[in-house]
């Protein structure tokens, strides 16, 4: 299908390691890239100041994708990267949907399951509304608004209801309608008309609180989730720890209109304890990056990848190691 155009961010701590594994593993598909590396994350910023440019982004928007390690690094303060560089990426490209799959593995104890959830990506209580009265005083008061337009759950739930139609024909709604109101009610409404148009397709609704209890007692009753930016935050790092950790949790920030690059990223953070040290575990990076080649139209160099990596969970290793593994799993 021609090269692609990858822009390649390593990140801080582990980062730069997992996505090496994954480039590794792109290359040993036979997938042509043309990569260009960018050099943002916590330790940048601890140099010069520098998070995300306005120029870097445009840049991007020339490239078919962008694949992500993971950001962050001590000393940093707390919102500086998640804010100027995650948050500001998502809002700027408009990633809409965060797609995170989450399937029990062999070793992993609980019930079998095999779900996706999609989270919206670019509003509720993270498109950053509210302030501050009378700041460090005992009379202090703070707000944090939450941002719910019928346009942005709307197309973020038709996504989830077009993914079902590929999956098992079911969608499940999580919100907190009895208590948030407004925004739950606006949710619900713009749910029920999407659903409208997919006749096949059979719904169900979950409070968020209930759906914690069903991610660990009764996760097979899933199979495509859609809910807001901050429950579906909390969910997918539930997720991960109910189908064998985070480490093994991959994602994607998709445009699915494609005007847009597309981001894709593991779940887990930067480890800086373990950095340098070769035993990360690199599949999520490298799921991540079958996700990217899946939605470039790479296909079936995606599903030789996540196989390869499904067989291999087990594997023990240096990071290298198991890269090493699964690309000549991948390469035959």
């Amino acid at each position: 299908m021609g090269k692609h155009k990858i822009a390649v961010v390593g990140g801080d701590g582990i980062g730069p390691e997992v996505v090496a594994e994954g480039l590794k593993v792109i290359e040993a598909a036979g997938v042509a890239t043309e990569l260009t590396h960018y050099d943002l994350g916590g330790a940048r910023y601890l140099k010069d100041g520098t998070v995300l440019p306005d120029d870097v982004l445009a840049e991007w928007r020339a490239h078919h994708a962008i694949y992500l390690g993971a950001v962050g690094a001590p000393g940093v303060p707390p919102g500086v990267i998640e804010r100027g560089l995650l948050l500001k990426m998502r809002f700027e490209l408009d990633l809409y949907v965060n797609q995170r799959p989450f399937r029990k593995h062999a070793d992993t104890v609980g019930p079998a399951h095999d779900f996706v959830v999609i989270r919206e990506n670019t509003e509720g209580t993270y498109a950053g509304e509210g302030g501050f009265l009378r700041k460090d005083t005992a009379h202090e008061i703070a707000t944090q608004g939450s941002v719910n337009t019928r346009r942005g759950a709307e197309r973020c739930i038709r996504y989830a209801f077009d993914l079902a139609t590929k999956r098992k024909k079911h969608v499940t709604l999580v919100h907190k309608t009895n208590v948030l109101t407004f925004s739950g009610d606006l949710w619900q409404r713009a749910f029920d008309a999407v659903a409208h148009d997919y006749a096949g397709v059979q719904t169900d609704y979950n409070h968020v609180d209930a759906a914690c209890i069903y991610f660990v007692t009764d996760p097979q009753r899933y199979d495509v989730i859609v809910t807001d930016n901050l429950f579906g935050d909390i969910l997918t790092d539930l997720g991960g720890a109910v189908s064998g950790g985070i480490g093994l949790a991959a994602s994607a920030n998709l445009d699915p209109t494609r005007a847009s690059p597309s981001m894709f990223e593991p779940v887990h953070g930067s480890a800086p304890d373990i950095a340098g040290h070769n035993k990360a575990n690199p599949i999520a990076a490298i799921l991540s990056a079958a996700m990217m080649l899946d939605f470039l139209g790479e296909t079936e160099a995606a599903s030789a990848i996540t196989t390869a990596c499904n067989a291999n969970l087990e594997a023990t290793g240096t990071t290298v190691e198991i890269g090493d593994l699964i690309a000549a799993a991948v390469a035959g």
